[in-house]
């Protein structure tokens, strides 16, 4: 009888989770445009060779290496102080949560249109840097700048989500330990360190590989805010995979991209996860 309500689940993830995988995974080893009138022509390992040798896609690594980077110590860093601020009692601690949780809860699309604006010549940041007496700035159009304004976006996003996983972990955290930490004449740097880092090192673990899963994936902010541009600087491979399928019509050159990144993503993962293992230990 209980196997009758697992069967629906399993369905759903074999054909419309594990199928599409297993069918991308052939189309790596392809060659396949859907608006031509044949099929998948299988080419080995070819659509990988190319790719390697593509130093478009090698500069696309890099950048979502970087981007990944950039954003996510500042981010967990922050949100961690953020947290250890929520844990205290003070009046409006609520509202204070729920505010920084709001940018979570808003799609990533809908954030980016309003950082595009934002950043735009007559936008919010221009604005105040005119009221200072500064000059304005183009965000999103120079080489040098753009990828670290849409990662200054990236992270004002991330925060609320992180910095409420990391609540819950702080929340965990016996007070006890406080109490023998202080009578030990432990000051404050010590009681972070010796208590609060290894009480909540799991869930910063946790919020740490999840971070680099969804920072590599960048895709939606990078699309809305600088289409790539200019000239590739922020390019990550997500994007790159998406102009190589749609608009290039090269599924399996795209497929081949797509599990190049899986493997990276679940090398940075395995190495996150045993850093915090090994320190735990």
């Amino acid at each position: 009888m209980g196997l009758l309500f697992v069967v629906p689940a399993a369905l759903y993830v074999v054909i419309f989770q594990l199928g599409p995988v297993l069918y991308g995974l052939v189309l790596s080893f392809s060659s396949y445009s859907p608006i031509s009138r044949s099929g998948p022509e299988f080419i080995g390992w070819d659509n990988y060779a190319a790719i390697f040798n593509d130093p478009q896609f090698g500069q696309a690594m890099l950048v979502t290496g970087r981007y990944v980077l950039q954003v996510l110590p500042v981010t967990v860093v922050i949100a961690l102080g953020l947290a250890m601020l929520s844990n205290r009692a003070f009046r409006g601690v609520g509202l204070f949560r729920t505010g920084l949780y709001v940018p979570h809860v808003v799609s990533l699309t809908a954030v980016s249109m309003v950082w595009l604006w934002m950043y735009s010549d007559q936008g919010l940041v221009n604005q105040v840097l005119d009221f200072f007496g500064q000059s304005g700035q183009r965000w999103l159009t120079t080489e040098g700048g753009a990828l670290n304004a849409v990662s200054v976006m990236r992270i004002w996003k991330a925060l609320g989500s992180n910095m409420v996983l990391l609540l819950a972990g702080l929340q965990t955290v016996p007070k006890d330990l406080y109490e023998a930490a202080r009578v030990d004449g432990a000051n404050a740097w010590q009681q972070f360190r010796a208590v609060t880092l290894p009480g909540i090192r799991p869930m910063l673990t946790y919020v740490v590989v999840m971070d680099i899963i969804y920072l590599a994936q960048g895709f939606a902010e990078i699309f809305v805010l600088t289409q790539g541009g200019p000239y590739g600087t922020t390019t990550t491979v997500n994007y790159l995979i998406y102009t190589e399928a749609f608009q290039y019509n090269e599924m399996g050159s795209a497929s081949a991209m797509a599990f190049v990144l899986f493997a990276f993503i679940a090398g940075l993962t395995i190495v996150a996860l045993r850093a915090g293992q090994g320190r735990r230990s």
